[in-house]
């Protein structure tokens, strides 16, 4: 933790989640891990007693106004619990609460924020289909405009807090006709008939999450439970795509801390070969890869946050957002790796949590947005950042720093050819 970046007030908080970390019994990570528990409902509640859910949104809601770097160091500190722990710390909190801050109303808020933070309901975000889950634009769930009510029917998949939520915030087309764009609204669903769950088991890792499949069947949704406008769900899920995605990020780097920790102080005492193996560069090596790659992952976290907290533009926090959860979440798993590595065949057991960080570790780069989609994400905004700030940018031509910068041989296409004369 970079204590140094934290004010008093941040440090304070941090000890607050750490008593949480620290009230979890051990139980109940295993019995989450074999899917005794199904979904943390006991952990939800205390972290709502101990206000600690939502702490950027605003006190008239049970918030603590505080910001992102707050936010992403509690994500760390409940990570280190386990990914799952942070995974549905941050669905209801962190994702379905922002939505509904940003673009619900006061009725709203009342009537679904504030319990939630209260730890009293649970809420779950459905976006993922069946057919796809990063094509956002390509749902196939339909919601029909009845005058007072939404008729809504469809699947969801994957849904992290589905066990346990008390109300879906659900995307769904309203206009097949419109562009993508402009064809989705954002609701609020309440599990009433016509919503059933499934629990979802047999997934590798991060059990206990709630995680299941949705149907939705005729189910009527109010007017008032439309969240911004009608065909507005775009404006939504772009705003969303900050806490889906550095939130992911920072539990990422809470979830690979004990990993790099506890191989620390098993190759500190562990002999082979008639010394210490942290004597051997082999192991040291991977040791130092790896609290580096945990430096720099934070490292990333902390300047993503702060320029969201500084109102940074919306194309370079887009870009910025894309490559930590890419980084991070990809040099979190190397985290993990080099400390299963260093320990050798005993990390591989169940003696160890390692086997456990390992498997739920790997869903990091693979939810909320894959690596592939946040690269063409950072690629695209890198891009149109470049050429739209190009001119602004009254710095050298760097280009010209060349003995023969003016040489024939810059040719980009074939009408370059033919002004040279070739």
């Amino acid at each position: 933790m970079f204590d140094y970046l934290l004010t008093k007030e941040q440090l304070k908080i941090r000890d607050e989640v750490r008593e949480l970390v620290a009230w979890v019994p051990r139980q109940m990570i295993l019995d989450m891990d074999t899917d005794k528990i199904k979904f943390p409902k006991e952990f939800l509640e205390e972290a709502g007693r101990r206000n600690l859910l939502g702490c950027r949104y605003p006190k008239k809601w049970g918030g603590r106004k505080m910001d992102w770097v707050t936010t992403c160091m509690m994500m760390e500190e409940v990570g280190t619990l386990g990914y799952e722990f942070a995974c549905v710390f941050g669905v209801g909190a962190e994702l379905v609460c922002d939505a509904i801050i940003l673009h619900g109303t006061d009725a709203q808020k009342e009537k679904y924020v504030r319990p939630l933070l209260q730890g009293k309901l649970f809420a779950a975000e459905c976006l993922t289909e069946p057919r796809g889950g990063s094509d956002f634009f390509g749902a196939t769930t339909k919601a029909l405009d009845c005058g007072d009510y939404f008729l809504l029917n469809g699947q969801k998949r994957f849904i992290v807090g589905a066990e346990g939520a008390d109300y879906f915030l659900v995307y769904a087309r309203t206009n097949p006709e419109a562009k993508p764009q402009e064809a989705i609204t954002c609701f609020i669903v309440d599990r009433s008939p016509g919503v059933e769950v499934k629990y979802l088991y047999g997934l590798m890792g991060c059990r206990g999450g709630g995680t299941g499949r949705i149907i939705f069947r005729n189910v009527k949704v109010p007017r008032e439970n439309i969240v911004g406008k009608v065909q507005g769900a775009y404006d939504v899920f772009n705003t969303m795509m900050i806490p889906e995605r550095l939130g992911t990020a920072a539990m990422t780097i809470g979830a690979a801390r004990p990993a790099l920790e506890i191989a620390t102080q098993y190759t500190s005492r562990r002999k082979a070969f008639g010394q210490i193996i942290n004597q051997f560069e082999g192991v040291s090596f991977q040791v130092a890869e790896a609290a580096m790659l945990l430096d720099a992952a934070r490292a990333m976290a902390y300047v993503t946050a702060r320029a969201v907290d500084e109102g940074t533009s919306m194309n370079r926090i887009r870009r910025m957002v894309s490559e930590s959860k890419k980084f991070i979440t990809e040099s979190c798993q190397k985290v993990v790796h080099n400390s299963l590595q260093v320990m050798g065949g005993i990390a591989y057991t169940n003696v160890f949590p390692l086997e456990r960080i390992y498997r739920d570790i790997r869903l990091a780069s693979i939810w909320t947005g894959t690596s592939e989609v946040m690269a063409m994400i950072a690629g695209h905004e890198w891009y149109r950042e470049y050429f739209q700030e190009k001119d602004l940018r009254k710095t050298r031509d760097h280009e010209q720093d060349a003995a023969e910068a003016a040489a024939e041989e810059k040719v980009y296409d074939d009408e370059d050819m033919w002004k040279k004369g070739w």
